[in-house]
């Protein structure tokens, strides 16, 4: 590792200075999540910095970069390293596979993640925003206004919609008679407590996995029981096709499960294109992890934004309540201009993942916008990238970025979206012109199941409800994961959460 860091072509790139050689810049980044912003500002687009065991990263926000990056999924891949870290929790689902294993899951899967599969799912995400609606109805009745801690009711509305509309599951975390739920708890241990961002970076380490870490007890019982879910949706789920007949046959089950099993049991499939068993039942886990923490989080620091912004909120009250249905289509809701605006703008400033790593499995050159300037003074408009080089691409800074998006980058303005700078139509994406799903063949296959709950959710609690904040703005701190968690400050021992006071809106 030495003699190949010596040896780097980024050897001279400037950045941060390293202040330790186990660490590197690890607990800088750690106690301050926006650091790279900083920095970003002092070295300009593209820097690098050190990760754990000295480990060379690459940064940039140079959008041909990042393009570059995103298109050649089969140069930049997922840490290597970390994978085991996700095969322990995802097996062969879609977030731990490259390669030829990818587009074959990815093509089987596709069918299940349509706009009408989607539209078909609406009441579950609208009947379980009701359903959140009234448990904090319950919390306030008795009082003008309540403190509550949105992030928690959220992440268990969000457990129940995958769980109904992925699996036809029911999971009743939001019961309301305070019966613990197991699989809920195990979420928040893993996602949400206290330390679970440090625990979840050190376990993806290749040398620290061999350690006997806090947390190894936690993980093994995660995969034990999320795997053991899994084999039991996937034989309720083929027993169920079976029964039916035909597996070709639109009838039966509307759950994302159902649709991909059938779509994978379909004679016009070839046997090589088909997942095996364990591939699909990877890919349950890898929807609770993709699809139940992203959307509560999203939420939470939307209900955030808006209780700052209460122009904002009572603009998107006014357009929600024009609707005269309490339970509406998609296309009511994708017909709403601003409540479009907003979710793009949550999904711009609060992007649920942060950041994400890539590895280059084979020596590349990497074509820069922006040239960088050496610490030689020397000019470089592209970058020798060597096998094994480390890539982070900072979604947030990206979507934060005063260059591209204006001097109030860094503001929730939904406003801003009846009219973006030129600039933002050459950020890669999926949707919007944004990263938050990222973009090429590894784009986010769960978007649109994500957009349409989001909607749902503010639909029904924006039109219940007046939000406003709990505690100071600057007690609210992010995760220094790449999941943009929150947590306050002055109660870091309660791990993630976001307070806001709550009142019932009156007409």
């Amino acid at each position: 590792m030495v003699l190949r860091d010596f040896s780097s072509p980024l050897r001279k790139m400037r950045g941060p200075k390293n202040p330790s050689l186990i660490f590197g810049n690890f607990r800088e980044m750690e106690n301050d999540p926006r650091v790279t912003q900083k920095w970003r500002k002092q070295f300009g687009p593209t820097f690098q910095f050190k990760g754990l065991f000295n480990t060379r990263t690459l940064y940039t926000v140079d959008l041909t970069a990042i393009d570059h990056v995103l298109k050649h999924n089969n140069i930049y891949q997922k840490r290597s390293v970390a994978r085991p870290a996700n095969n322990r929790l995802v097996g062969e689902g879609l977030l731990a596979v490259e390669g030829e294993d990818h587009k074959r899951q990815r093509r089987v899967m596709n069918p299940a993640f349509g706009t009408a599969q989607i539209r078909s799912l609406m009441d579950v995400f609208v009947d379980k925003s009701i359903q959140l609606r009234d448990v904090w109805i319950q919390e306030i009745r008795g009082g003008s206004t309540a403190r509550i801690d949105v992030l928690s009711g959220l992440s268990k509305m969000t457990l129940d919609v995958i769980g109904q509309a992925g699996f036809d599951y029911k999971f009743d975390s939001l019961n309301g008679d305070g019966t613990p739920n197991e699989i809920h708890d195990m979420f928040h241990a893993l996602l949400h407590a206290p330390n679970s961002a440090r625990l979840r970076q050190l376990h993806a380490g290749p040398l620290l996995r061999l350690l006997p870490l806090p947390g190894r007890k936690l993980f093994k019982e995660a995969r034990k029981k999320l795997f053991a879910i899994g084999n039991q949706m996937l034989s309720e789920t083929k027993a169920a096709i079976n029964t039916s007949g035909d597996p070709k046959s639109v009838s039966g089950g509307r759950d994302l499960l159902s649709l991909l099993v059938r779509a994978n049991m379909s004679p016009d499939v070839p046997d090589h294109h088909r997942m095996s068993d364990s591939e699909v039942i990877g890919q349950i886990p890898t929807f609770f992890i993709a699809g139940h923490a992203t959307t509560s989080s999203a939420i939470a620091w939307a209900l955030h934004a808006l209780s700052a912004n209460q122009s904002a909120q009572k603009k998107l009250r006014e357009e929600l309540l024009s609707l005269p249905s309490e339970t509406p289509t998609l296309e009511q809701l994708d017909s709403l201009p601003y409540l479009e605006w907003v979710v793009r703008e949550t999904m711009r400033v609060h992007s649920p993942v942060s950041y994400v790593v890539r590895m280059a499995v084979t020596d590349d050159v990497l074509p820069l916008g922006t040239p960088y300037v050496d610490e030689d003074g020397t000019v470089h408009d592209t970058l020798l990238i060597p096998k094994g080089q480390m890539l982070r691409v900072p979604i947030v800074d990206i979507h934060t970025d005063p260059d591209i998006w204006g001097a109030d980058a860094a503001d929730f303005r939904p406003e801003r979206w009846e009219h973006v700078p030129e600039a933002v139509h050459e950020l890669p994406g999926v949707w919007a012109n944004l990263l938050t799903f990222l973009a090429g063949p590894h784009n986010c296959i769960g978007f649109r199941f994500s957009l349409a709950e989001q909607k749902a959710l503010l639909f029904v609690l924006i039109r219940a409800f007046e939000f406003e904040r709990a505690v100071p703005d600057q007690d609210i701190q992010l995760s220094s994961s790449a999941l943009q968690s929150p947590f306050v400050k002055s109660e870091r021992n309660k791990g993630s959460q976001m307070p806001l006071i709550i009142k019932l809106y009156q007409a």
